[in-house]
């Protein structure tokens, strides 16, 4: 058996070594070869070791990078433009991957919005004069920045951190829709920071499109002129080859110095479970490159970079970031609190002039957020953590509620953005939350001259000693663009809403542009699906915030069984407080599950009962053992049982389920 052995091996031998024979008339294979895409116009170099030198930035200067984003009003096909700008450079495979790449959220592919603004680097071959066809083998290789912004008012503080990081925008209008609500707000964004805007007509393909009532538009509420649009369809892709070449022409290079110490705007940040705190940052000046040393301008923590790259989609390590370039970096921050979005980042061995930053994000909406379990405080501190790590425009501090326990308030800038912010904390993080009736800040001032701000009303106390003289409520300037046929319900629906009218104008023969001053707290819950509904869809709706105003507010409790439950606590104008009160108590009724003893729900203004309905107890028949004999015996059951409900009524708790705070933001 062991001579078979070694005749196998030796065979074996002899065959690897004629193989080896064979193939060694051809060159040998190098650790590295190169593929060369004369429609990316960039060499990818494939290495046995890594991708970290696939991509050399060093040849794309200043002169050769262009910053912009892509901006909108919602659903007028941003998302579906970036797709196909990715695809006509290379950057992703055509048909491979999901549509709406860069957007990456579950909550994005639920909703079809875009909740986070997402960066991507691309090389294009172009010509300086526009054309991207003649002489294309001698044409310089340009180096793109887009960055996908949301379209939704709620996330404006994304769309103008983006900006910070970009010279120009393409600003997309529907051509079936036209120039819509947030279309304004987002030019006028883009307007303030200097920013070169090329106009963008898209979906043209469609029946009903009419580019050129949208470039009439454009040119009478903007200034932009009819000859600088483009036209496109991002779905077909046609009109899509002058995008870039506009870019290129139209947008300025960055004016960072290269020889200048080190300054980068950090722009966003995520928290990652291998890698610790990931940034998005941009090069103002100078270089950056793994192994060095930076700090904060804000936090002067000392930092060493321990990767750098770009997002090409995907993270893609280079090496090195050179000025006016976007890109990511890992340094080793553990905690999100270091990671300030908007902080200057420089060399440890410079001091620098720290760069403007963003203002900080104005809170519209105010919300308590509790574990569902109180034994689930620690979960849910740990996952806000990280989740407001990628969000930096939710404020959160700690408080505690009589119902409810140890909890957070949170302010958020809308409430579709307190929606999606409860939606990623349960998706992303798994956390069980209960969230409270979301309110708006108010200012009242007491009869001893004092001035107090209230996010919370159960802050607000009934002090018999300090009687609240005045009250005042945030206002907004809304932006409202509906087709002509609207205009008296549009109208009407404000009128209710405490609204005053400041505009009235007409964008062209179909459609209206009104401008109304509205208390924050009447649109702040369901306003804008009250537009939608009356205007079968066809309203655009924007918002900015104004000055506060003098107003008549009370204080609305809620009182189960003499407790006031300060979780559903609201603030409501004087004139609605009887019908809110009186809404509130009949949809707790249908919610609040039957007890063994009576329940009362009540809506009270500081001492005053004003709306009441009674959940009846479940009556165990006590009576069913007693045949006939005396009526004494009865009556003695009977009283025992009705002892026993007191008893119990004094000692026991009311449980109220999630859906009933659910239920309490119907009611306006």
């Amino acid at each position: 058996m062991g001579s078979l052995c070694r005749a196998s091996k030796t065979l074996k031998s002899q065959k690897y070594l004629s193989l080896l024979h064979t193939y060694s008339n051809f060159p040998p294979f190098s650790s590295t070869f190169t593929l060369n895409d004369s429609r990316l116009g960039v060499a990818h170099d494939f290495c046995s070791n890594s991708r970290q030198n696939s991509i050399d930035l060093a040849q794309y200067t200043p002169e050769r990078i262009r910053n912009f984003s892509i901006i909108a009003h919602v659903d007028h096909g941003k998302s579906t433009l970036a797709d196909r700008l990715l695809e006509l450079t290379g950057t992703i495979k055509r048909g491979h991957g999901q549509p709406q790449y860069l957007d990456k959220l579950q909550v994005e592919r639920e909703r079809g919005i875009t909740v986070k603004a997402q960066t991507a680097t691309m090389f294009h071959k172009c010509n300086h004069n526009g054309s991207n066809i003649k002489d294309a083998d001698n044409a310089p290789t340009y180096l793109l920045n887009l960055i996908d912004t949301p379209g939704h008012v709620d996330f404006s503080y994304e769309v103008s951190r983006s900006l910070a990081a970009c010279q120009g925008a393409l600003l997309v209008v529907d051509a079936v829709q036209g120039v819509q609500a947030q279309t304004v707000a987002n030019f006028y964004l883009a307007f303030e920071s200097n920013l070169a805007i090329i106009p963008v007509i898209n979906k043209i393909d469609q029946p009903t499109a009419d580019p050129e009532r949208v470039k009439a538009q454009l040119k009478s509420m903007f200034d932009l002129e009819p000859s600088d649009c483009l036209l496109t369809s991002a779905k077909t892709g046609l009109g899509l080859e002058q995008v870039l070449p506009s870019v290129i022409d139209r947008i300025p290079p960055p004016s960072g110095s290269a020889s200048s110490p080190l300054r980068m705007l950090l722009l966003d940040s995520y928290y990652d479970e291998y890698k610790g705190v990931i940034c998005h940052v941009a090069i103002v000046d100078g270089v950056l490159r793994k192994g060095d040393k930076i700090s904060s301008a804000a936090t002067g923590h000392t930092y060493e970079v321990a990767d750098v790259g770009i997002m090409h989609p995907e993270l893609t390590p280079t090496g090195v970031l050179l000025t006016g370039q976007v890109g990511y970096i890992v340094s080793g921050m553990r905690s999100t609190k270091e990671a300030r979005v908007g902080d200057t980042l420089h060399h440890s061995r410079f001091s620098v002039e720290s760069l403007p930053g963003f203002k900080p994000a104005k809170h519209m909406v105010f919300s308590g957020l509790y574990p569902v379990d109180g034994s689930d405080f620690d979960a849910l501190n740990h996952a806000i953590e990280r989740l407001t790590c990628n969000d930096a425009s939710v404020s959160v501090t700690k408080e505690s509620s009589s119902a409810l326990g140890l909890g957070f308030r949170c302010g958020f800038l809308g409430l579709l953005h307190m929606d999606v912010f409860h939606q990623r904390l349960e998706q992303e993080h798994g956390a069980h939350v209960i969230s409270t009736v979301p309110t708006v800040p108010y200012i009242f001032e007491y009869s001893d001259g004092s001035k107090v701000q209230v996010q919370n009303p159960a802050m607000l106390t009934s002090n018999p000693n300090k009687r609240v003289t005045a009250s005042w409520e945030p206002t907004v300037i809304a932006t409202i663009i509906i087709p002509s046929e609207y205009v008296g319900p549009v109208i009407t629906l404000c009128s209710e809403r405490r609204g005053q009218q400041l505009e009235y104008s007409f964008v062209d023969s179909q459609r209206a542009f009104m401008k109304y001053r509205l208390p924050l707290r009447e649109i702040v819950v369901d306003f804008y699906n009250e537009l939608k509904s009356i205007t079968s869809g066809y309203a655009s709706f924007d918002y900015e915030d104004s000055d506060y105003q003098e107003s008549d507010l009370v204080k609305l409790d809620i009182v189960l069984n003499g407790q006031s439950v300060d979780a559903m606590a609201t603030i409501v104008h004087k004139l609605k407080a009887q019908r809110i009160g009186r809404e509130l108590v009949e949809k707790l009724k249908k919610f609040i599950d039957r007890q063994m003893f009576e329940i009362t729900i009540q809506a009270a203004i500081g001492a005053k009962v004003i709306a009441r309905e009674t959940i009846s107890a479940m009556r165990k028949n006590v009576l069913a053992k007693c045949y006939g004999g005396d009526v004494t015996r009865k009556k003695k059951l009977l009283e025992k049982q009705k002892e026993g409900k007191k008893r119990m009524k004094r000692i026991g708790s009311v449980d109220i389920p999630q859906e009933a705070f659910h239920e309490l933001l119907r009611v306006s």
